[in-house]
C-alpha cells in the first residue's frame, strides 16, 4: 500500500514537474479560441504599421501597394472579428442612470411675469 502511494506522488510529481509552465501564456490546449486576443491585437497593430508606411512612402507605385493595403485592410477586419467586444468596467455609473437636476431661475421668471 505505502509503495503504490509513493509510486502514484512520484508520477504525479514528474508530470507537474515535466509540464510546460503555463504561466502567462492565454491559450491552452483544451482551449477553442482561435488565437490569444494579445497577438491578434499585435497583427492587427502590425498590419496597421505596414499600412501606415506603404502610404507615406511617395517612392513605390499606387498600383504596386493598392492591393497590399487592400489585403492588410481585410485581414484586419477578419481579425478584428474574432475578437470578443470590449467589456469596460466603469468605477462611476454612467452620467445617463442619474436622475436629471432642474435648475429653476427664479428671477428669471419673475422679471418676464411681472404685471405692467
Amino acid at each position: 500500500m505505502m509503495r503504490r502511494a509513493f509510486v502514484s506522488c512520484a508520477a504525479l510529481l514528474l508530470v507537474c514537474i515535466g509540464a510546460p509552465a503555463m504561466a502567462g501564456q492565454c491559450w491552452h490546449s483544451w482551449d477553442a479560441s482561435p488565437a490569444c486576443p494579445r497577438a491578434v491585437h499585435y497583427a492587427i497593430y502590425e498590419l496597421e504599421n505596414r499600412i501606415a508606411l506603404l502610404e507615406a512612402d511617395p517612392a513605390v507605385d499606387d498600383g504596386y501597394k493598392a492591393p497590399i493595403i487592400t489585403s492588410a485592410r481585410a485581414d484586419i477586419l477578419r481579425l478584428r472579428a474574432t475578437l470578443f467586444p470590449a467589456q469596460w468596467r466603469w468605477t462611476t455609473p454612467c452620467c445617463y442612470s442619474r436622475p436629471p437636476i432642474y435648475i429653476r431661475w427664479a428671477s428669471h421668471r419673475r422679471a418676464a411675469h411681472r404685471p405692467r
